[in-house]
């Protein structure tokens, strides 16, 4: 043996480099940008695109803007969005300061169910609004039992679109807020007390100010959620109310003009993302991941951040003269209680409208009947359209959590800074509108044959569930104890064994918690379906919009009940094996 080969006594071998485990991310970042970046780039790329001569020109834009009827439409799109988000983030804010206040036995409770109604679908809570406000609806019986005598037009205009929109996105609004709250050291409010203080200034002076960071979070994804919707306004509003979306609806289903779809996806895109851009620089989203948004923490816009939140919180300092803080706890959980039944009252309402003996929707039902019930057992359209949804789902909540396992895994251990990077394209999905989501899907699925295709919409419904089942793995494996692994291998395990008899077993719960969320998410979906199905593979999200559209019957209160009923044993099994 030579010397060369020999090791020197007092030396050590050079260490050997390990691989950062950011790569393991690598695969669901692809997938976001196959079916995400690439195609809103060819949808954008598109509406610019002269389609005879193939040349750059801005000829869709001067039609767009020059047409009063799509700048009446964009207007709309951002007042009601922003209406929408004003009243989410001032009734959530009051739920959210609620729900400190309980212990965390009846908190649990009380965000199930806050909870609950975010799993069923907008498309049947409007629905049942529709019943319950009609003219000859409960609610105008019961106000025209106590006394009033005008004309009760509760449906159809600003107000009710306002109202559906604020019922769908009032529980993110409310879940975005409370850790913000919860996070709050309540020593800072008894050393307020102690230096003189009451109550009521301690919550607007103490409390308030340190909460602002979860009302702006909260803000922000209401109005982006907003913005894109369509299921709503086309349901509850007028003509006057038509939004962003619709106008994409019709231009790809009834015109096919994909150009213009196009530029109202791109403007829709553009301002989204400098929201959150502007968001980011001023407040820091990215900090979240874990130290890549701190940078900027010392630079004019994070300073000028601060400088907000401060000022919102001295603009409602005002309100404490009026005497609020004395009796905020009483008021808040009045106004808390009422919100919360308002939250569930659309997802009571169906099951007795599906056993009414009548021919038509009525709530409440005037006879007994499980004819519905049976015709919705019996016809094929409708059953094919449940089994497809729930074949579909079951591959999207594989495929969503093998993709962010994989990804959270190597973000929780990564020490590289693109780790903050990468925790934002994960977010993509669920920053940018779904509607533009749908139309580019739709135009890049149509040149390959994936339009009208199970696969296809398998593959638009996992896009779109990669971003919660992401962070509800990223959280359990920020949870975990890395030590456990280490003690193990100093007893001799292999790696493999340290992943089976270890890892696997400690982080169980959470993925089964993210796959029954992705499950969740897939079945009850439908842009995605309305677009990429092409109106022939029927999802029953989509059956259920048909339904609604074409020959109301109570057989869609039948087929809500089983979503209803599937979605909260669904729900219940998620939330138990979720990591807390």
């Amino acid at each position: 043996m030579s010397i060369a080969s020999e090791q020197v006594p007092g030396t050590r071998r050079p260490a050997r480099r390990k691989l950062d485990t950011i790569f393991l991310a690598g695969p669901g970042l692809l997938y976001v940008a196959l079916l995400l970046l690439v195609p809103a780039g060819a949808l954008i790329l598109l509406s610019f695109k002269n389609p005879e001569t193939g040349q750059l020109e801005l000829t869709v834009y001067r039609d767009l803007f020059s047409a009063g009827i799509y700048v009446q439409t964009l207007i709309n799109t951002f007042v009601i969005a922003a209406q929408v988000t004003l009243v989410c983030v001032v009734v959530g804010y009051v739920v959210s300061a609620w729900l400190t206040m309980m212990s965390e036995k009846r908190r649990r409770l009380a965000i199930w169910l806050v909870l609950l109604p975010v799993w069923v679908s907008p498309l049947l809570k409007n629905f049942a609004w529709i019943v319950l406000l009609a003219r000859k609806g409960i609610v105008a019986q019961m106000l025209t039992g106590l006394g009033y005598e005008g004309e009760i037009d509760l449906l159809f205009g600003r107000g009710a679109v306002i109202f559906g929109m604020a019922h769908a996105l009032l529980p993110i609004a409310i879940l975005t807020m409370l850790p913000t709250m919860l996070g709050i050291d309540r020593r800072l409010l008894s050393a307020s007390q102690t230096m003189g203080a009451d109550r009521r200034q301690a919550f607007w002076r103490v409390f308030m100010p340190l909460s602002m960071p979860g009302v702006t979070a909260a803000g922000l994804l209401v109005f982006i959620i907003a913005i894109g919707f369509f299921i709503t306004p086309a349901l509850l509003g007028s003509p006057r109310e038509t939004m962003i979306g619709q106008l994409m609806i019709t231009q790809v289903q009834q015109f096919f003009n994909m150009r213009l779809a196009g530029a109202l996806a791109t403007l829709l895109l553009v301002v989204t993302l400098l929201i959150v851009i502007l968001y980011d620089r001023i407040f820091g989203i990215s900090s979240a991941s874990g130290g890549a948004g701190q940078r900027a923490h010392s630079s004019w816009f994070r300073r000028g951040g601060h400088a907000v939140l401060g000022a919102g919180a001295a603009l409602t300092e005002p309100l404490s003269r009026l005497g609020l803080g004395a009796m905020a706890p009483k008021a808040m959980s009045v106004v808390a209680i009422v919100v919360v039944a308002l939250l569930i009252v659309p997802v009571i309402a169906f099951p007795p409208m599906a056993f009414s003996g009548s021919s038509f929707l009525e709530f409440p039902p005037k006879s007994f009947s499980l004819q519905w019930f049976e015709r919705y057992l019996t016809d094929p359209q409708w059953t094919g359209a449940t089994l497809r949804s729930v074949g579909i789902s079951v591959v999207v909540g594989l495929l969503a959590t093998m993709l962010a396992s994989l990804a959270a895994y190597g973000l929780a251990r990564t020490k590289t800074k693109l780790g903050g990077i990468a925790f934002l394209l994960f977010l993509m999905p669920m920053i940018i509108p779904n509607i533009v989501i749908a139309v580019a899907l739709f135009y890049i699925f149509a040149q390959f044959g994936l339009v009208a295709t199970d696969f296809g919409i398998a593959l638009g419904h996992t896009l779109t569930a990669l971003p919660i089942v992401f962070v509800i793995m990223l959280l359990t494996f920020r949870g975990f104890d890395w030590r456990l692994g280490d003690a193990a291998a100093t007893l001799g395990a292999s790696p493999m064994q340290r992943i089976r008899h270890v890892l696997l077993p400690l982080i169980r719960g959470g993925a089964l918690s993210a796959f029954l969320f992705g499950l969740l998410h897939s079945f009850d979906e439908l842009t995605i379906a309305l677009f990429v199905g092409g109106g022939v593979k029927q999802t029953l999200p989509k059956k259920m919009w048909d339904d609604i559209l074409l020959s109301v019957s109570p057989t869609l209160a039948a087929a809500a009940v089983v979503v209803i009923l599937l979605v909260t044993i669904l729900f219940v099994i998620a939330e138990r094996a979720r990591p807390k």
